[in-house]
């Protein structure tokens, strides 16, 4: 009997902790309600209305290569190469390691100047995409830049 008793006990013991826990849980609940709201309000930037957030469209970017790179099609077998240059490193090493992946892969002087730039990142794509639209026709030139720059 006295065995009866003790899981009686423990399973009112159980249930009051059962419904403590759903009252913390409804609590909780309520309280990610309220901080959703105030994320929501804070991501609109103060506004109390249901307007549509204003939409920046994306800039257009000109690019320096000519037409006939432009054109040029990049075979599906061509991998992205695999060196990234953000301004910070060595351009002459940079230059190095991608001509060397090049001689690996092959490729005409237009995919090189296509292939190289998806190497760019921060500083040194901004310096690329400042160049005047239409200016680099070679392989040999864009390299030459690069390293002036």
């Amino acid at each position: 009997m006295g065995m009866m008793q003790g899981l009686q006990k423990a399973m009112a013991a159980s249930k009051a902790e059962q419904e403590q826990m759903q009252v913390d849980l409804a609590a909780s609940q309520a309280r990610n309600d309220e901080l959703h709201r105030t994320n929501e309000y804070l991501r609109r930037g103060w506004r109390d209305t249901d307007e549509p957030e204003p939409v920046t469209p994306p800039r257009e970017l000109s690019t320096p290569f000519s037409q006939a790179i432009l054109e040029t099609a990049i075979p599906n077998t061509f991998t992205e190469p695999k060196v990234t240059f953000t301004g910070m490193e060595d351009p002459e090493a940079h230059l190095t390691a991608f001509h060397t992946q090049m001689m690996l892969v092959g490729g005409s002087d237009a995919i090189k100047c296509k292939l190289f730039m998806s190497t760019l990142t921060g500083m040194a794509m901004d310096w690329f995409i400042s160049l005047p639209e239409g200016h680099v026709t070679s392989f040999t030139q864009l390299s030459r830049l690069f390293r002036k720059q």
